[in-house]
């Protein structure tokens, strides 16, 4: 299990800082990608895949000792985003997500909450990460569409301050913000860089994304990376590509 008193996560290899998400719709075809990659140590269980089954999958993944992010990104009033984190510690996953605009009050009581599920069913508390601004968002996007006056690189760092001030290990942000999360907010805090993808892969919906080498560089701590491995003739070939380009960076 990941906890607090764990980070910075230095001891870890290249295979252990990537997350693979099982970014699919039935527990068929999650167990068949599981299958193609023995080697990923680290799985991550989105909204589509988590409401499709259930925990089942959770628990497919700890049969086999694999370290799960579950990604529900949550949002919502404190006391329900507080029942949720409640329910997920007790499934003993790693990682877990909550969109930073929930607020102070609801960032607060969600890590409590963390805290009391994982005590009730005897195990760690997951890592609880704030989502900042997805990586599908541009600054155009922000500016125009949510009507956010600040800059999407203060306002990353603004949310990343607000996680980190409300007692959260960590948080997610793209690649392109990760140098200044881990100035400002220290060696300790925990960050997860999705919109990750290696030379010659297509950016997809990613909008701010650079090559896993360049994000771990700059400080990241986990490296989110799914269509370049998941959707290619040979995942496995790839995820050793990419672990190869981790361990010869300098």
């Amino acid at each position: 299990m990941i906890s607090s008193t764990q980070f910075p996560p230095d001891h870890l290899s290249p295979a252990e800082r990537i997350i693979v998400p099982l970014d699919v719709a039935t527990e068929e075809a999650a167990i068949a990608l599981i299958n193609q990659l023995p080697k990923v140590t680290f799985w991550k269980v989105g909204l589509e895949l988590f409401v499709s089954c259930g925990p089942s999958i959770l628990n497919i993944l700890k049969s086999r000792q694999k370290r799960i992010f579950l990604d529900l990104k949550l949002h919502d009033i404190p006391n329900t985003v507080a029942g949720a984190c409640r329910a997920a510690a007790r499934y003993g996953v790693d990682l877990l997500t909550i969109h930073a605009t929930a607020g102070r009050p609801a960032l607060q009581a969600a890590q409590a909450a963390i805290a009391v599920g994982a005590q009730e069913a005897g195990l760690s508390p997951p890592a609880l990460i704030a989502i900042t601004v997805l990586t599908s968002l541009s600054s155009r996007e922000l500016a125009f569409d949510l009507k956010i006056p600040l800059e999407l690189s203060e306002y990353v760092l603004h949310m990343a301050l607000l996680a980190q001030r409300s007692g959260l290990n960590g948080a997610v942000c793209s690649p392109q913000e990760v140098e200044q999360l881990r100035q400002v907010c220290g060696e300790s805090f925990l960050l997860v860089c999705p919109g990750v993808r290696p030379l010659g892969s297509g950016v997809g919906d990613q909008r701010r994304s650079l090559t896993p080498a360049a994000a771990r560089q700059l400080g990241a701590d986990y490296l989110v990376i799914g269509r370049p491995i998941t959707a290619v003739a040979d995942p496995s070939a790839a995820f050793e590509q990419i672990c190869q380009e981790l361990a010869a960076a300098p």
